[in-house]
């Protein structure tokens, strides 16, 4: 075994299993893609660590183990159309490309959005498209998607997002201020009616242009 495969299989059964991931294809994936070729160079030997790993513009990579629930908590179907909203590197997006029929992945940063469509090029993964563009509400012209992902935290639900879920649809989200944030996903049941469940507590950045709770006025 070298020493990268070494990192991967202690990062899975150490971080990753007992964090509750166990779906054996989730668990498959993760050790698959190479998750050390989605970091940055000066954060290569840290590619396993638990620990969120640091982009540009103070953006950050999940920890494998959240990176691990969500992708679990998804259950993603070999037909769905996904919507991931920040692209970051483009590790998950790599992730969810394995179960997925097409994932798009929204990035307001240029210089990201062109680092996780290289990325995902060198991996030979061709079912995510990267687009440049401000994810905070969605996609509404692509909708409906099967799963939409936030990879940032928003103090509150955007409006009108969760209407871009199709029918049976999941959509994950990290909503809160710190230091309470709660990884929650909404499911779509019907055409009125929704699902919402808290799956664990974690802190993540903020997204960029993240909706604000309104204050109350006396």
């Amino acid at each position: 075994m070298t020493d990268q495969a070494t990192a991967r299989f202690n990062m899975i059964e150490q971080q990753i299993r007992t964090w509750e991931v166990l779906d054996p294809k989730v668990l498959a994936t993760l050790n698959s893609i190479p998750r050390e070729n989605f970091v940055p160079d000066a954060y290569r030997g840290l590619a396993f660590a638990d620990i969120e790993i640091p982009l540009a513009h103070d953006q950050q990579m999940l920890s494998p183990k959240v990176e691990g629930r969500f992708l679990q908590a998804l259950q993603l179907q070999a037909t769905d159309k996904v919507l991931l909203i920040g692209a970051g590197s483009g590790y998950l997006a790599a992730l969810m490309a394995q179960h997925a029929a097409q994932v798009t992945a929204l990035e307001i940063f240029p210089d990201l959005c062109e680092l996780a469509s290289q990325n995902l090029s060198k991996q030979g993964i061709h079912n995510v498209q990267v687009i440049e563009a401000d994810g905070h509400s969605g996609l509404e012209s692509n909708a409906p998607f099967d799963a939409i992902v936030f990879t940032a935290s928003s103090p509150v639900e955007a409006e009108g997002v969760r209407r871009q879920l199709s029918i049976g649809g999941r959509m994950l989200i990290v909503l809160g201020k710190a230091p309470v944030m709660q990884a929650t996903l909404i499911q779509r049941l019907a055409e009125h009616s929704y699902k919402q469940d808290v799956l664990f507590e974690t802190s993540l950045t903020e997204m960029q242009n993240a909706p604000q709770a309104q204050a109350f006025s006396f």
